[in-house]
């Protein structure tokens, strides 16, 4: 999905892709199953850029962790990001059940289906779904598993980005992540379901472009 964005945005913006365990070159390493010990790792991995300003980009599952990374990095008092973009990942404050990680395969499986994004080659190919099933659960169940605490809002704004068609993540499911920042809060609604259409990408790119950009030139 991020693959390519390195070669989008301006020569001022550095796309970091986190790699997490589980998947492509790190799928031997055993995925991490709760928010408790991915986030900790997460904080030290990004240790040597903090000294520079900073966004955090998080979709779907990755929203709910780029958010537990700003409010760990405030509790360490390290450099907070100046801008949160978050897609695709109903806000936590409503504290909705997460689906999939605790139900039967069939039942992942299916869930997985309605949401979209998956290749129907892995669905038709058994031996590949069964390899690719347990980071998904691990996944869902990072989220699924994570308590949401009353706690202080963040100082950093938030952009959030909604796909009019999404079931899981509606924009009236988006729209109370308001809550978890005192500063600017923003929506943008796009076409597409959970996954966005090209011309949805395209919009989180130039949103994002233009933050950033903007944050720069102070």
């Amino acid at each position: 999905m991020f693959r390519t964005w390195h070669t989008l945005f301006p020569g001022a913006i550095e796309p970091i892709a986190i790699q997490l365990p589980g998947r492509d070159d790190r799928y031997a390493e055993p995925p991490y199953e709760s928010m408790s010990e991915l986030v900790p790792d997460l904080v030290e991995a990004l240790r040597p850029v903090l000294d520079e300003p900073f966004a955090c980009y998080g979709f779907s599952m990755g929203a709910r962790v780029a958010l537990a990374l700003s409010y760990e990095l405030r509790t360490r008092e390290l450099p907070l990001p100046v801008k949160l973009f978050v897609a695709s990942s109903a806000a936590p404050v409503l504290r909705l059940p997460v689906r999939g990680w605790d139900e039967s395969d069939e039942g992942l499986v299916a869930y997985m289906k309605e949401l979209g994004g998956t290749s129907a080659v892995v669905f038709d190919h058994p031996d590949l779904l069964e390899l690719f099933l347990p980071t998904v659960r691990a996944d869902l169940k990072v989220v699924g598993t994570c308590p949401v605490p009353e706690r202080e809002p963040l100082t950093v704004p938030i952009r959030a980005f909604s796909g009019n068609d999404d079931t899981e993540a509606s924009p009236d499911r988006m729209l109370p992540w308001r809550q978890e920042t005192s500063a600017e809060f923003d929506l943008n609604i796009l076409p597409g379901g959970h996954f966005f259409t090209d011309e949805g990408t395209t919009h989180i790119l130039n949103a994002i472009t233009k933050d950033l950009v903007s944050v720069l030139a102070g």
